[in-house]
């Protein structure tokens, strides 16, 4: 378990939660911005 946390650092893990959350919240909105649009 601490090999694989030395070859991925917290710092990263973080990031790339962040990345993940930022990338779901503006497909939502792109979403909900085509299906106001559409009515």
């Amino acid at each position: 378990m601490s090999d694989i946390e030395e070859k991925f650092p917290r710092a990263l893990w973080v990031r790339l939660i962040v990345y993940i959350a930022v990338g779901h919240v503006f497909a939502a909105f792109v979403y909900l911005l085509f299906e106001v649009g559409a009515k």
